[in-house]
């Protein structure tokens, strides 16, 4: 089986645009992250799931088969979305539609940042971003995808 083709940069734009919330608390916190564990155990995915708002981790859950490596994506991941306010795959994807590799050409350190596909911006109508939620375990694709369906199923809620 084929591994899913990434999504251009102007699908990854619009979804950023489109999954804006209109607030985010503890509790929207608490409810995305248990959206996203139903999801994962659906499927039987292995990864782990970060949720944060500003410096603060408000959901964190590791289902069977992640890693602590799982975490390190994390948080590699979650760096490039703090830096540069847009999801993970988009920033790669960016790089990678230049002729190049966010690896070669960001000028930052790969052991702290990575641009892989997962981490997706929290922004908030009025305040811009705000925070972050992150998969890790599958492919790069499959980890942006779950953020993705999770927040559109949150928004509908």
């Amino acid at each position: 089986m084929n591994a899913p083709a990434a999504p251009e940069i102007a699908e990854l734009e619009e979804q950023e645009r489109r999954l804006t919330l209109q607030r985010f608390t503890h509790d929207d916190a608490w409810a995305l992250g248990t959206l996203l564990v139903d999801l994962a155990r659906e499927r039987e995915a292995p990864v782990a799931i970060d949720i944060r708002r500003g410096g603060q981790q408000l959901f964190h859950a590791a289902l069977p088969g992640s890693t602590p490596d799982n975490d390190a994506w994390i948080d590699r991941k979650r760096r490039v979305v703090e830096r540069y306010g847009c999801s993970s795959l988009l920033v790669g994807s960016r790089f990678r539609a230049k002729g190049t590799t966010f690896e070669d050409s960001s000028r930052l350190d790969p052991d702290t940042y990575a641009a892989h596909g997962g981490a997706f911006p929290l922004t908030v109508t009025g305040a811009g971003v705000i925070g972050t939620v992150v998969v890790s375990g599958l492919p790069q694709i499959e980890d942006h995808k779950m953020v993705v369906e999770a927040l559109e199923k949150f928004l509908t809620q």
